[in-house]
């Protein structure tokens, strides 16, 4: 789907605290940029000249964020620099294992010593489950794909692997994360403390916000990472 005239894209006019206003999420892309609050009436333009920001990418991923229908078109999929989003990647794979992802286990954790019950074990198990598959299919991207796509940039072809093959493996990260929340939200039992129902509702919303955040992540991969590195392996097929 491209991109409709019924909202406003986020563009370099527009001002970084507006753009939050309109999308509080980007709060938790900012640390992915080394960004830090306190930019006053700082257009988008000017922040990522103060802080030597790819902007054409900045603005990219603010759109994806905020906006869930935004898919760029082939001429702006153009001006993209391929070597910037794989950083960005890395950075949100970062972002994910040391702060999302640990700030979930403590919650959890918490939850647990509440009030230690098999249901809390189930969902301790879960989560331990969906960590894995998350770390492994990072691992995956950061060992094998983004290296291929170095590869590619700097004028290599290797034979070994094609991006076909990454768009067909692209796991489906969320199923252990639906499963979860379902237990959550129907499973656990009605009698707990003020204190447990406080946790499980704070648990639950950090689960939705971290599996919104994967999505676009996911998003950015088959929209601009995808149709980029295979019009790359097209140019050099035709050769």
């Amino acid at each position: 789907m491209t991109n409709s005239n019924k909202y406003k894209l986020i563009s370099g006019s527009t001002k970084m605290a507006d753009a939050i206003f309109q999308n509080h999420t980007l709060l938790t892309v900012l640390p992915r940029f080394e960004v830090g609050l306190g930019f006053g009436e700082k257009t988008i333009s000017k922040l990522c000249s103060d802080y030597n920001i790819d902007e054409d990418i900045f603005i990219l991923i603010c759109n994806i964020h905020t906006f869930d229908n935004y898919t760029p078109s082939d001429g702006e999929l153009e001006n993209i620099n391929i070597k910037s989003v794989l950083k960005y990647l890395n950075e949100s794979h970062n972002y994910y294992t040391k702060k999302r992802i640990s700030e979930i286990e403590a919650r959890l954790q918490s939850m647990n010593e509440l009030s230690p019950s098999n249901h809390y074990k189930i969902i301790n198990t879960f989560f331990c489950e969906y960590k894995l598959e998350i770390i492994n299919h990072f691992t995956y991207e950061e060992q094998i794909v983004f290296p291929y796509i170095d590869q590619l940039i700097n004028g290599e072809m290797p034979m070994e692997f094609h991006i076909d093959k990454y768009e067909k493996n692209h796991d489906n990260i969320d199923d252990k994360l639906n499963d979860l929340k379902s237990i959550i939200i129907k499973y656990l039992p009605e009698e707990y403390s003020p204190n447990e129902r406080d946790e499980r509702n704070d648990i639950l919303r950090d689960i939705f916000l971290f599996e919104d955040d994967i999505s676009k992540h996911t998003r950015i991969e088959e929209k601009v990472v995808v149709p980029i590195v295979k019009k790359i392996e097209q140019n050099y097929e035709n050769k």
